[in-house]
């Protein structure tokens, strides 16, 4: 654990793209913790993606990370995305203080998890080794059937969720903000960038999670995030890939 309250967390992924790790990364921007990015920085310091495969291959105690993103605390590395979070989230103030609480968002990040899945999916139905050239025909096919059914799926639930919060339907959760608000908000800017047309048209048709995800980019921490140099753009190595033709 973090001996020095003041020690930055050490966050490590893939220093171009936001994929998994970009959850993370807006759990800590919005609480103002002190990170650092550690694929990000220079070789020179002892930092880097060398630095990152050096502590995939060393772990902690015996214990090694499967695949970025992965956390350290001190001694402690702590790996899988909706597990960081978990371990961050009472640190950081983005969960209720009460169990039921803490166990209700660490639930609806493992779904949010799901989701992201399904996404990654559609444009690489068959294998990630592949490049999405050699798969355009399946992936075509899975995007399809993203689009007409699994999309709506997710969307709907989270749109009951925030229905039916007994504290209002401000947040996912409880009366404040934690950090499965901020992953929704990912997901839904995410999406926009992979299918604008698809998401254009189902705006009207949940206005709680846009209402969400616009406030939440709101937040004076999360815009000036994203506006920032630390906010990594979309791209097509990353998890949301806008490809024309997934949404003809």
């Amino acid at each position: 654990m973090n001996a020095n309250k003041d020690e930055p967390y050490a966050l490590y992924y893939w220093p171009n793209i936001q994929g998994r790790g970009e959850f993370i990364r807006l759990a800590l921007e919005e609480a103002g913790a002190k990170y650092i990015d550690v694929a990000r920085r220079s070789e020179k310091s002892g930092m880097g993606i060398p630095a990152m495969l050096q502590l995939m291959e060393s772990g902690s105690g015996g214990r090694l990370p499967f695949a970025p993103p992965f956390l350290k605390c001190g001694e402690l590395v702590v790996g899988q995305t909706a597990n960081i979070l978990l371990f961050l989230g009472p640190r950081l103030g983005l969960v209720p203080g009460d169990e039921a609480g803490r166990l209700w968002v660490h639930q609806l990040q493992l779904t949010i998890a799901d989701w992201l899945v399904e996404v990654h999916d559609t444009h690489h139905p068959i294998a990630g080794g592949l490049y999405y050239k050699d798969q355009k025909v399946e992936a075509k096919r899975r995007a399809t059937d993203f689009l007409a059914a699994r999309l709506t799926k997710f969307l709907d639930y989270f749109e009951s969720v925030l229905q039916a919060n007994p504290a209002g339907d401000q947040f996912l959760a409880g009366d404040s903000l934690s950090y499965a608000d901020l992953s929704l908000f990912q997901m839904i800017a995410g999406l926009r960038y992979a299918f604008p047309r698809a998401m254009k048209s189902l705006d009207g048709s949940y206005p709680l999670v846009i209402d969400l995800h616009d406030r939440v980019a709101r937040r004076p921490r999360i815009k000036r995030y994203l506006a920032s140099a630390r906010r990594i753009s979309f791209n097509k190595q990353g998890i949301f890939r806008h490809y024309k033709e997934l949404e003809a």
